[in-house]
């Protein structure tokens, strides 16, 4: 009989103890520990990445290790040009919310090049696969499905058929068979995403990784497996409407600023080509509290809408709640429109968002939602032909940005006619034809400009 041992393992962190804590005392998060059982007889065997022996780095020879272009711009964007050969992604994201059909298009665009794709499907048999593949017109002969959930018959295909890209849909149910755990559980997750991760980087596999996500948002099973990969992805968005954005979180081959902005439509996900449009109102003409602003996401520029409402607080504490933007940065502004500019705002609730589900997190949006917030407190709508950007300070000032040439171009190409920005950025500033530059030096003239 095999001896076995008792582990409780934390699901945030992957921290083991001897028994169970009602917090773990790694990450110090609360019911996070789950019992998992192992084989004291039975070590985890996986294959050794190769046998080379230390070297000094000064002998290393670069190797080139060449992007595989997908053929979806928006992706190839995010990913940093292109799928890196022998790399590990993982995707994450609410069910429902297109996972399976993102990943199934990529499988496309990669097969129709001619490379072997396969699409190991945990979740579905292959006939269900094939009916959502013939609903997107997926049909490449070298997309090769198989529904399997037994990690060893899984690595006999890798090592089997070399594809050059792998889809493993989900990682929650695949199993080891010597782990007496169940299906989804940490140890299996763990576990199984690692071995994978070997056998991918032995044999030059690229392979995708969809995992689910838990109720706070985070992909589940332990963090340690979101350290293994190489690149972190979310998938987000609000299943009953239409858009979803690609977001990336860890990337050791390209940027995490990037996103990537597609549409849900009945046949697939179509790539949005102007993102600004989704991000902005078309009707703006006399609605207070609504400013545009600049914001640089990645290598390109995204016009936002910023929206702000206030109203009298009725229960004491006013309320501060904000979407898409820095709480704190908020209330930062909040309180420079207070003592800066005399406005009463600390028996008002305040709510800020961010139109389209963006997140802004630069302070070059600093300027836009004290307009906004002035605004709507006011009663003054802003100028619908003019946008904003700039830092604020604590003592009022308004502060240069950066990419601010780039910011007033996008904005003057979807139609502006008046920019406000800091009057450090003046400095070598050319205006596009049609568009007047109106600089300011602190808060108090930007909303006597625009108000």
């Amino acid at each position: 009989m095999a001896k076995v041992r008792v582990l409780f393992v934390c699901q945030q962190c992957g921290h083991k103890v001897a028994k169970w804590l009602g917090k773990c005392p790694e990450c110090n998060e609360f019911n996070t520990l789950v019992e998992e059982v192992q084989k004291l007889d039975e070590g985890i065997r996986r294959p050794l990445l190769s046998e080379e022996r230390p070297m000094s780095i000064a002998e290393v020879q670069p190797v080139d290790r060449p992007r595989v272009p997908v053929g979806l711009p928006e992706l190839d964007r995010v990913l940093g040009g292109g799928i890196v050969i022998g790399s590990v992604c993982l995707i994450g994201g609410d069910p429902g919310i297109g996972k399976s059909t993102l990943i199934l298009q990529l499988c496309e665009k990669v097969a129709r090049q001619g490379r072997r794709v396969l699409y190991v499907s945990s979740e579905e048999s292959i006939m269900q696969t094939k009916l959502r593949a013939d609903r997107l017109g997926v049909g490449a002969p070298e997309l090769y499905l198989v529904s399997e959930t037994n990690l060893d018959m899984i690595r006999r295909y890798l090592e089997e058929m070399r594809p050059a890209l792998a889809v493993i849909d989900s990682i929650q149910m695949i199993y080891r068979p010597e782990i007496p755990s169940a299906p989804g559980s940490v140890g299996q997750v763990r576990e199984c995403a690692a071995d994978l991760t070997f056998v991918a980087k032995r044999h030059g596999v690229s392979l995708f990784i969809v995992g689910h996500v838990t109720k706070e948002g985070a992909i589940a099973g332990p963090r340690t497996l979101e350290h293994l990969v190489d690149a972190v992805f979310y998938f987000e968005g609000d299943r009953f409407q239409s858009f979803r954005v690609l977001r990336g979180v860890k990337n050791r081959f390209g940027s995490t600023n990037e996103i990537g902005i597609f549409e849900m439509l009945s046949n697939g996900l179509r790539e949005v080509p102007n993102p600004s449009e989704l991000f902005m109102s078309q009707d703006r003409i006399g609605r207070q509290g609504s400013v545009v602003v600049p914001s640089f996401v990645g290598s390109r520029t995204l016009l936002v809408e910023m929206q702000a409402l206030t109203t009298r607080a009725a229960y004491g504490m006013p309320a501060r709640r904000v979407t898409g933007v820095d709480l704190n940065r908020v209330a930062i502004l909040i309180a420079v429109l207070e003592r800066r500019c005399g406005l009463g705002l600390g028996g008002q609730d305040v709510f800020v968002n961010a139109v389209g589900g963006v997140q802004v997190e630069e302070p070059a949006a600093d300027l836009g939602v004290a307009v906004a917030i002035a605004s709507s407190f006011r009663g003054k709508a802003v100028d619908a032909k003019a946008f904003v950007l700039g830092e604020v300070g604590l003592s009022g000032e308004v502060r240069g940005v950066t990419q601010a040439q780039a910011r007033i171009v996008e904005g003057r190409r979807l139609g502006f006619e008046r920019a406000v920005v800091p009057a450090d950025n003046t400095r070598g500033l050319e205006a596009p034809e049609g568009l007047t530059v109106v600089p300011v030096r602190n808060l108090r003239e930007a909303l006597d400009e625009l108000q």
